[in-house]
């Protein structure tokens, strides 16, 4: 009797969308990613579609630039407007063919999509420092667009959202305590930097592991049907990602750098082109199974080898241990944007990154270890001796190491261990190590032994 009720009821929605749809196609429609208030993405040539009567002819005027097409036998249109540049001018667009739609206060700049789980789309309302926050998440160029959860078997061509201006009001409004902290902290931080409009686009759902968010082969799971096909083909400037929670407790340890690349490639595809990919290196959590924390890291140390992908490091960050949520999301998105600006936007005296394991060598009993992004040095957080270092010879069992810096290295070691061979950094579920450069980022945790990761440089 479910299963009946359940067919029932997707027929009916599939009943009422095609009623919607065929409405729709009377008149001149846009998806709700196109919209007013919306931001477009400078120097790259835009794509506005939708949908009309078919053969119906679409004109779609922007400033000087008109381009016309004309709707196929299903009523879709697109047309793709020249490239334009970052004015700090309010613009509008109208969309003509048997009617007319007048498009304001459109911002040309950057867009970002971010997503993921639970810790993209934690809301500004639940993380550090909200009640100073939010009275000043007043931003007039600074855009907003909250994707709802939508998971189906075909990908969607539209979604029920709207563009929105930043403030108090809006970046609380809806999700789980607003719109996403982590892309907000982000976006402002892009906005303060650079002084150009700031699209962000929030498609994310709590619990969800990567495989349904991902596009191979032209089919997309769930959640990439429902939260990314509608957005498709929005020109956009990068995209920022915070999950791998659920595929830790899945167990998927190095399987997940694959399961990472197919995610990148599969968005980078269907958009055309090789957008940045920026993402978060999950917290420590004690809820974690023992050993699946480690090994999933060194997955996403290992999706730095892939072009154009930034991470950012969360050990100091954690308040709770028995948390999974971080609730200071204003470094993590200020961290994710020190990416953006170094990589993206040539900021190239910025440190953008904590120390990265590089290679080893043994000294004479002691191993030696060398890192990417030591960012004018290497130091102590707290002032105290390095933390969280193990060390194993041969026989590979680990013992805590005496530390100490080096110039731009480390040296470990241990007088129970003579003939070292391997080295253990923050190399648990529960970490909290010390060793950061003098930029104050931290070091990723890592392993010495065939240890797959990148640095990302």
């Amino acid at each position: 009797m479910k299963k009946f009720l359940s067919s029932c009821g997707v027929l009916v929605s599939l009943m009422i969308a095609a009623l919607s749809v065929s409405k729709l196609h009377a008149d001149v429609t846009l998806p709700s990613v196109i919209g007013s208030h919306m931001v477009l993405q400078r120097d790259r040539p835009l794509p506005i579609w939708g949908w009309a009567a078919s053969d119906e002819e679409v004109t779609v005027k922007l400033d000087e630039a008109t381009v016309t097409a004309k709707a196929d036998a299903q009523g879709n249109w697109k047309v793709v407007l020249p490239a334009v540049k970052a004015d700090g001018k309010v613009h509008s667009m109208t969309v003509t063919g048997k009617n007319k739609i007048e498009l304001d206060d459109i911002l040309i700049g950057d867009v970002w999509l971010g997503s993921g789980q639970s810790n993209m789309e934690m809301g500004i309302s639940m993380c550090e420092k909200a009640k100073e926050e939010i009275p000043a998440a007043n931003h007039p160029q600074i855009r907003l667009l909250l994707v709802p959860k939508v998971q189906i078997g075909q990908p969607a061509k539209n979604v029920n959202s709207k563009w929105v201006p930043c403030t108090p009001g809006t970046v609380t409004a809806g999700g789980w305590g607003g719109f996403s902290a982590a892309l907000y902290y982000f976006g402002r931080n892009l906005h303060k930097e650079l002084n150009v409009p700031i699209g962000l686009v929030e498609s994310a759902w709590g619990g969800s592991a990567i495989e349904p968010w991902t596009v191979t082969g032209g089919k997309g799971g769930g959640m990439y049907n429902g939260m990314i096909a509608p957005v498709k083909p929005l020109a956009i400037r990068g995209a920022i990602w915070y999950q791998g929670e659920t595929n830790a407790f899945q167990k998927n340890r190095l399987a997940y750098y694959n399961k990472t690349k197919a995610l990148i490639e599969g968005w980078r595809q269907v958009w055309g082109y090789d957008f940045p990919f920026y993402f978060v290196q999950i917290a420590p959590f004690a809820g974690y199974p023992n050993g699946e924390l480690p090994a999933l890291w060194e997955a996403q140390v290992a999706s730095l080898k892939i072009p154009q992908t930034g991470m950012v490091v969360t050990t100091d960050l954690v308040h709770n241990i028995g948390d999974i949520h971080p609730i200071n999301k204003i470094d993590i998105g200020n961290r994710l944007a020190l990416w953006a600006l170094a990589k993206e936007y040539g900021k190239k005296d910025l440190i953008y990154s904590g120390p990265l394991f590089k290679s080893m060598k043994v000294e004479e009993g002691k191993i030696r270890l060398s890192f990417a992004h030591v960012g004018g040095g290497l130091k102590s957080r707290d002032g105290k001796p390095l933390t969280e270092f193990q060390i194993a010879g041969a026989d590979g069992k680990f013992i805590p190491a005496e530390a100490t810096i080096d110039g731009d290295t480390v040296l470990v070691q241990a007088k129970q261990v003579p003939a070292p061979t391997q080295v253990h950094f923050g190399w648990h579920h529960k970490t909290n190590p010390n060793l950061i450069n003098q930029a104050g980022l931290p070091a990723s945790p890592f392993q010495t032994n065939n240890w797959q990761g990148g640095t990302g440089e």
